[in-house]
């Protein structure tokens, strides 16, 4: 009972302190890049915060499997390096005695794992599609940030306005000072304009602007024409769709995947069962890296596990294109892979419980007097 209670305990705080300090990595790279996209107008700047939590949720799954993998080795580690594990060997419990207060401690870690994978990851796509689909179904002139000029979607055209002082944030279609200079293939179009307005018509979006002054060039002849307007009204765009994002493999959720029977289906099934299998897998691997020499103490453990981590997601990546590619089968791929990994790290487990036993053999010894005294 102390035995279990004891690693469980350090495994726990552990866990909880690799757990924070790599969603902190993850989540400031993942405001660095949401934030960039959104200056660059690839996003809107009101859903940063959220997308940002879209992007960790989805990260959560992989994140639990390396910080409960981490710490495994990073606690055993230091029960072989501050020579406990002798003690515990020397009372009779091996190196698979551990595997008990592990599975105890990382059972609702690994359930966690598959939750997120297999329900709420899809989700979380989906809703982040979705956001990026209808910023970009909005038109060019309300994604402009006032006071800043913006290349439009097509890449042809650079947009200058100022929003409305006396018009909050009530319609962001309006807008004054409106610059707009756009470029086709033999004529450049310089139009500047008092105020603009972003209406809807049936048949697409149009751009109303008030008080203006036009400068139509031509490339080949260099001829120019000026005009000046009161009321123009110029097509930026189609009108909006109601439709949502498209359905890709990653916005599926599991339950859809399985009743498809395509080669994108299968390959994103191997990914999310996979991710499953390989969190149990990482757990018997931590046992096996977590393993040294008393005598020879180092932190070479938690390096070998990361790269471990790293070389076992990019099989997990590996066997889905491959699944994709229709080089495998599903449930061979998941089998091949996560079974062979399953067997290699089980018989490591079981070559070093003996040869630590070999080396104490008068443990078979104490456990015969244990159980008699008992």
């Amino acid at each position: 009972m102390l035995f279990d209670t004891s690693v469980r305990r350090e495994l726990a705080r552990s866990f909880g302190a690799t757990l924070i300090v790599l969603m902190t990595i993850v989540l400031t790279l993942g405001l660095v890049r949401t934030v960039g996209a959104a200056a660059q107008g690839r996003v809107s700047a009101q859903d940063v915060l959220l997308l940002l939590g879209f992007s960790g949720i989805s990260q959560l799954a992989p994140l639990l499997a390396l910080s409960m993998f981490v710490a495994v080795v990073h606690t055993l580690g230091r029960v072989w390096r501050d020579s406990e594990m002798v003690i515990w060997n020397t009372a009779g419990l091996s190196l698979q005695r551990f595997v008990r207060p592990v599975a105890r401690m990382a059972w609702p870690v690994c359930l966690t794992v598959a939750a997120l994978v297999l329900l709420v990851t899809p989700w979380t796509n989906r809703q982040a599609a979705e956001l990026m689909l209808r910023y970009s179904e909005r038109s060019d002139l309300s994604r402009v940030t006032p006071g800043l000029f913006q290349l439009s979607r097509d890449g042809r055209s650079v947009f200058f306005i100022e929003r409305d002082r006396e018009d909050s944030s009530d319609n962001p279609a309006k807008a004054r000072s409106v610059f707009i200079h756009s470029q086709t293939d033999n004529r450049e179009t310089l139009t500047t304009a008092q105020s603009g307005e972003v209406i809807l018509q049936a048949d697409g979006r149009y751009l109303s602007l008030s008080q203006g002054h036009r400068l139509d060039r031509q490339a080949d002849n260099a001829e120019s024409l000026q005009a000046s307007f009161a009321l123009a009204l110029v097509r930026i765009g189609d009108a909006p769709s109601n439709s949502r994002a498209d359905a890709t493999p990653k916005t599926m959720a599991t339950w859809d995947l399985l009743q498809l029977d395509t080669p994108e289906s299968h390959g994103e099934l191997a990914w999310r069962i996979g991710l499953c299998l390989s969190a149990v897998n990482l757990l018997v691997l931590g046992l096996v890296l977590s393993v040294s020499n008393p005598r020879k103490p180092s932190q070479w453990g938690v390096l070998f596990a990361l790269l471990t981590f790293v070389v076992y997601f990019n099989l997990i990546n590996l066997s889905q294109s491959w699944v994709q590619s229709q080089r495998w089968p599903l449930w061979t791929g998941l089998a091949g892979l996560h079974g062979g990994v399953a067997a290699l790290a089980w018989s490591l487990l079981w070559w070093r419980s003996q040869a630590i036993s070999w080396r104490l053999p008068h443990t078979s010894a104490l456990r015969a007097i244990r159980r008699s005294s008992t």
